[in-house]
């Protein structure tokens, strides 16, 4: 028998679908179906019922299934410790993630992975086709994007807050939409002209969209702290950025009762998941968040 042939009806009893089988593997459809037809043949009776909108295991098929998927999962395991084992350099694990975070979650924290970590930067929809691509082996995203063969896990929260000169005036209202009125009057940076975490803060706290025009649009959230320290205006930045500027005195948040959330997840291929190298990743990756200043959530 050929292993590959157990590796595509594993698949194909995960999915379901024949179709979405290929797409996990990066295979053409015909090419499972034939590992499938083999398989069948060499075991002497159908290991599913087909049907318009799903494969459905027999009984045959769920047995295979329960003796097969623990056999598999240790021989890749196996192999893919021999090979780093027998590697006479540090593994190398691939990560995506934003630029900003990066280089405030990730970076001071590089000496605790025992593998090298080549950095790739980009926004939610560019790092998943990365990941698709197996350009990187896993990504921290904002952006929980539909697509198959990849697997999403909760990481951590980021919450955004005003970050505002230290001398800015912090008037107090007892009436939100006299807030949301100055608010709307004052000098705000933005990462982009469409306003994306502006946005959300004015949905979430004023039920309405922003009417406002930003005095500059800097996409480096970096550049927007750097101009907030010496005047330029505000905006809303995560505050694990915020940390030792707000202790320096640089800059100062205000209406930090209001703060807008982002969830952000790891997300890998699952023919991966249970890969040493990717399995130790993650762990370091989860691991630095108690050495930062974000809460896990999940």
């Amino acid at each position: 028998m050929d292993f590959e042939w157990f590796r595509s009806f594993i698949s194909i009893y995960k999915h379901g679908s024949v179709s979405e089988a290929a797409k996990t593997r990066m295979m053409t459809q015909p090419a499972m179906s034939q590992h499938l037809a083999a398989l069948e043949a060499e075991v002497g009776e159908p290991l599913f019922c087909r049907t318009p909108r799903k494969m459905i295991p027999t009984e045959r098929g769920k047995e295979l299934y329960t003796r097969v998927v623990p056999l598999i999962e240790g021989l890749e395991e196996t192999a893919q410790n021999f090979k780093t084992l027998s590697s006479p350099a540090l593994p190398v694990v691939k990560v995506g993630a934003a630029h900003e975070f990066f280089r405030e979650m990730i970076a001071p924290h590089l000496t605790d992975f025992q593998m090298r970590v080549v950095a790739h930067y980009g926004i939610a929809s560019t790092l998943l086709e990365w990941l698709q691509e197996e350009k990187v082996d896993v990504i921290i995203t904002s952006q929980k994007l539909s697509a198959p063969g990849v697997e999403y896990l909760p990481y951590m929260q980021e919450d955004f807050v005003i970050v505002a000169p230290p001398d800015f005036p912090e008037p107090a209202f007892d009436d939100p939409k006299e807030r949301e009125e100055w608010l709307s009057k004052q000098p705000w940076l933005s990462y982009g002209l469409e306003l994306p975490i502006i946005r959300r803060y004015w949905r979430e706290f004023f039920q309405k969209r922003p009417q406002l025009q930003p005095a500059h649009v800097l996409p480096d959230l970096h550049a927007i702290l750097r101009a907030i320290e010496h005047g330029a205006g505000f905006s809303l930045l995560p505050t694990f950025m915020v940390s030792e500027p707000l202790e320096a005195g640089k800059v100062k948040t205000i209406y930090t009762s209001c703060k807008v959330h982002n969830e952000l997840y790891l997300a890998y291929l699952i023919k991966n998941r249970n890969v040493p190298l990717l399995k130790t990743a993650i762990d370091s990756l989860r691991s630095i968040l108690t050495k930062g200043k974000a809460a896990i959530f999940g």
